[in-house]
This record gives structure tokens, C-alpha cells and sequence, in this order.
């Protein structure tokens, strides 16, 4: 599993999507009502994907079993997120994404790749963590891991939503070093 999730990291890093021609005035038309907000063009469903391990890791603690099934968790890029998705609009999701201001995409597409590799991160720690048959530093860790996961979460959040406060790089290495 650590092979396919290392390999989807430097899937991420190594370049965004190809933007399409911007057509951002017709999109935010046609993404009004749809779970996806018309002026950033993003949508909150893509934070279910990083809500969904955040979930998976507080179990741990009390039953370090889950680890395998947050080891099973791989990250997913936007558009797959979408397209394993049952979300009605995945396509629009997905298009809209690709035309997203880059005032917006950019900072989301950067604090993505934190979360995802804050994630890898904060797995290692937890296996070694239950290796060690220390169930204190074993909740230390899941606790820091999963706060700093939240912090980001809510990052993406405020950007998806079009908050123009968005933290800067020096903040976000920040959450990351632990």
C-alpha cells in the first residue's frame, strides 16, 4: 500500500491539470445550485476524501486494528475524487475545477498536496507509534496528526468558500513540521 500511495504522491507533485480555456462567467452560471461555488469554482465534496481519514485515524488509539484500513486510504486527485464519486454534478465538478481562478486553485491545489503529505506522515508516525506498544505517544500522535489535519482541512474550506485569508506558505510548513 505505502508503494501506491508514495507513487499517487509524486502523481500530485509533479504537475497540476492542464487548465481549459477559461470559461469562468458560464461556468459559475451553470454551477449555481450544484454543491459548488460559483465564484471559485471549487466544491467542499473533494474534503470528504481527507474527512474520511481524519475519521479512520481517530479510531486508532482505541483500536489499532484501524490502521489498516487508514493504510488502505490512498490520496486521490480532484478529478478522481469526483469520478469515483456519486456526486450528481461530477463532471461539472471536474470542469469547473479545471477553469477554477487561479486566485483560488492555486492556494487549494497547494494546501492539497500538505494534506496529502502530511497524511503519508502522519501514518509512518502512527504504525511506528503502535510498533513501540505505546498507546500514549500512540494518541499524541494521532491527536497532533489529526489536528493538523483538521487545521488544513478548514484551509481548503475557507478557500473553496472563497475567503481571501488563506494562509501563507511559512504557515503551512509550520502545521507540517511536528
Amino acid at each position: 500500500m505505502q508503494g501506491k500511495t508514495a507513487k499517487r504522491e509524486q502523481d500530485w507533485e509533479a504537475a497540476p491539470p492542464e487548465r481549459s480555456v477559461s470559461h469562468q462567467g458560464t461556468l459559475s452560471k451553470l454551477v449555481r445550485g450544484k454543491n459548488i461555488n460559483e465564484r471559485t469554482l471549487l466544491a467542499t465534496d473533494y474534503l470528504n476524501h481527507f474527512n474520511e481519514i481524519v475519521m479512520v485515524l481517530e479510531l486508532v488509539p482505541d483500536m489499532p486494528d484501524c490502521l489498516e484500513e487508514a493504510r488502505a486510504w490512498t490520496p486521490k486527485s480532484y478529478a478522481e475524487h469526483f469520478r469515483d464519486s456519486a456526486f450528481t454534478d461530477k463532471e461539472l465538478a471536474i470542469l469547473a475545477y479545471e477553469n477554477a481562478p487561479p486566485a483560488h486553485r492555486d492556494p487549494f491545489d497547494r494546501v492539497v498536496v500538505s494534506l496529502n503529505k502530511l497524511v503519508v506522515k502522519g501514518l509512518a508516525d502512527v504504525a511506528a507509534a503502535i510498533a513501540a506498544d505505546d498507546s500514549e505517544a500512540l494518541r499524541h500522535r494521532v491527536e497532533t496528526v489529526t489536528g493538523k489535519l483538521r487545521r488544513l482541512i478548514d484551509m481548503a474550506s475557507a478557500i473553496i468558500h472563497g475567503n481571501q485569508h488563506t494562509m501563507d506558505q511559512g504557515e503551512i510548513d509550520r502545521i507540517m513540521s511536528y
